[in-house]
C-alpha cells in the first residue's frame, strides 16, 4: 500500500531533518465519534467488524488507563473496573474472530484477513496485560508505599470520581463544566451503570451515580472530585521510614517503563492508522527499551529482596514491569505489518482511526507562540488539550517529555488530543489548518508574520 506523503511533505518513512514546505499536509484528518461502550447480552452484540474494532481500540486503551491508575492510587475499585472491561473484551474478540473467519471465502481474502487477526490479537493480549497490572491491586501482590507516591505524582494520571446528587456536576453538561481550563483534567469516559460511554462530548450531561474515569494533573483531583461530591481526596503518602534501600531508582525506572509503554500502544495504533514505517521503527526502539527496562528491575529486585525478611511488597514491582513489557511486545505485533510492508486491510485504518481523539505530527515554526517556552509553562494538556507524546529533535526523540522540556523551532511534535483542539494546537506551533477541497484532508500552512515557511 502506497504511504501518503506526512505533514513534514516526506513519505512517512523518512525521518530525516530536511525543512517543511508550505502547504504541509496534516498527518491526521478527523475522526468520527464512536457509539458507546454498552454491556449488552451476547445476540444483541454489535456485529459490524469496523464498530467492533473501534471499540476494542477504545477498551484497550481504557484499560490500561485505569490498571495503572489502580496502582498509582491503591484504588481496588478501579482494578474492579478494569476486570470488567475485560469480560466485554472477550466478547468483542470472540465476535470479531468469528466475522473474519466468515468474511475470508476465497483464498485473496486470507491475506487481508490474517493482518485484521493479528491486530486482534494483539488488543486482546494489551487488554490482558492492562489485567495482569490491575491484579497487583485486586489480589494483593504488594508494591512499596514509596513507589505508589512516586507513580502518582506524574505530570498525567487517570483517576475516578462518582457524581452525587445535588453536585456541581450533577444533571449539567459536560461542555459547561470546562474541566480542561477550570481543572486541568478531562473526561475519558462515563460508566452509568452497566452502560459505557467514550468519546465523551460536550452534549453528554452527567448524572447522579455516573463513575467518571478522568485524565489530567494530579493536581486536579480535589477540584473534581469537589465537583462530583465525592468526598475528600487524601494522595497517598510515603512512610517516614523507607524500608527499601534504592527505592528511587526503581521508583524512576518503573515510572519510566510505565510512560514507555503507554507510548508504544498510542504510536502503534497511529502507525498503522497512517501506515508509517518511521513511526513503527519508534514502537519497536520503545519495545527495546522495556525490555532492558525489564531486566534491570528484576536484578534490583533480587538485590532488594536479599535483605529483607519479607520480600512480599517487590512482588508487585515484577508483575507490573512484565506487564509493561507485554504492552511493547503487543504494540511492536501491531506494527510487524507495516514494517513488512505486508498489505494492511483498509477497515483497519479506517477504524482503528474511527476516534474522538486525534494524533498529530506537527513541526514547530521559528517564531512560534510555543518556541522556546517549556511544556510546563504552555499547560498545553489543559488548553488545547493535546498530551505530547513525543519530540523528534534532529534524529532523536524526547519520549513522553515533562514539563521542564522546552520546544525549539524545528522540533516536531507527535501529540494527541481532542479533534475539534487540532487547530489551536497547530496555531501554537506556527500553522493554519487549511482543508484541501480536492483531497478532503487538511493541510498546514505558515501563519502571517511567522518565519515558518520554508522553500
Amino acid at each position: 500500500m502506497a504511504a501518503a506523503a506526512d505533514c513534514r511533505g516526506r513519505r512517512p518513512g523518512d525521518r530525516g531533518s530536511s525543512p517543511a514546505p508550505a502547504g504541509l499536509s496534516s498527518r491526521m484528518g478527523p475522526r468520527r465519534r464512536r457509539a458507546s461502550l454498552t454491556a449488552t447480552p451476547m445476540d444483541d452484540r454489535p456485529r459490524n467488524l469496523r464498530s467492533m474494532l473501534a471499540e476494542a481500540k477504545d477498551l484497550s486503551e481504557l484499560m490500561v488507563d485505569l490498571a495503572y491508575a489502580s496502582v498509582c492510587f491503591g484504588h481496588p475499585e478501579l482494578a474492579t473496573e478494569v476486570r470488567a472491561l475485560e469480560e466485554r473484551m472477550s466478547d468483542l474478540v470472540h465476535d470479531m474472530r468469528a466475522v473474519c473467519v466468515k468474511a475470508a471465502r476465497r483464498p485473496r481474502d486470507a491475506g487481508g484477513m490474517s493482518s485484521v487477526l493479528q491486530v486482534v490479537s494483539a488488543i486482546e493480549r494489551i487488554a490482558n496485560a492492562a489485567v495482569d497490572i490491575a491484579r497487583v491491586v485486586s489480589h494483593r501482590l504488594g508494591i512499596p508505599a514509596e513507589l505508589v507516591v512516586s507513580l502518582s505524582v506524574a505530570e498525567e494520571v487517570s483517576h475516578r470520581a462518582q457524581v452525587a446528587e445535588g453536585s456541581e456536576m450533577a444533571h449539567r453538561p459536560v461542555g459547561a463544566l470546562e474541566l480542561p481550563v477550570a481543572a486541568g483534567t478531562r473526561i475519558m469516559a462515563i460508566r452509568r451503570g452497566r452502560h459505557w460511554i467514550t468519546g465523551v462530548a460536550g452534549d453528554d450531561v452527567l448524572m447522579p451515580g455516573d463513575a467518571l474515569f478522568m485524565r489530567g494533573s494530579p493536581d486536579s483531583i480535589p477540584r473534581i472530585r469537589e465537583l462530583a461530591g465525592d468526598g475528600a481526596w487524601v494522595p497517598p503518602a510515603a512512610p517516614v521510614e523507607s524500608s527499601i534501600s534504592d527505592l528511587d531508582r526503581a521508583a524512576d525506572l518503573l515510572v519510566e517503563m510505565k510512560n514507555l509503554s503507554e507510548v508504544s500502544v498510542d504510536l502503534a495504533y497511529s502507525a498503522l492508522v497512517l501506515n508509517d514505517p518511521g513511526l513503527a521503527a519508534q514502537v519497536r526502539q520503545l519495545e527495546a527499551r522495556l525490555d532492558d527496562g525489564h531486566d534491570q528491575l528484576e536484578l534490583w529486585v533480587l538485590r532488594a529482596a536479599a535483605g529483607h525478611a519479607d520480600p512480599a511488597p517487590l512482588r508487585g514491582l515484577l508483575h507490573i514491569s512484565k506487564a509493561a513489557e507485554d504492552l511493547g511486545d503487543q504494540a511492536c505485533q501491531m506494527v510487524w505489518l507495516v514494517e513488512k510492508g505486508e498489505d494492511v486491510h483498509p477497515i483497519l485504518e479506517i477504524a482503528l482511526g474511527d476516534s474522538d481523539e486525534v494524533v498529530v505530527d506537527y513541526p514547530v515554526a521559528a517564531g512560534a507562540a510555543v518556541e522556546g517556552r517549556s511544556l510546563g509553562e504552555l499547560g498545553l494538556n489543559i488548553e488545547p488539550g493535546f498530551t505530547v507524546l513525543t519530540i523528534l529533535r534532529g534524529e532523536r526523540y524526547l519520549y513522553r517529555p515533562r514539563g521542564p522540556a522546552v520546544l525549539q523551532a524545528g522540533d516536531e511534535v507527535i501529540a494527541s488530543g481532542p479533534e475539534e483542539g487540532r487547530g489551536a494546537f497547530a496555531a501554537l506551533l506556527g500553522w493554519t489548518l487549511e482543508r484541501d477541497p480536492e483531497s478532503g484532508t487538511d493541510e498546514l500552512s505558515p501563519r502571517a508574520g511567522l518565519l515558518g515557511a520554508r522553500a
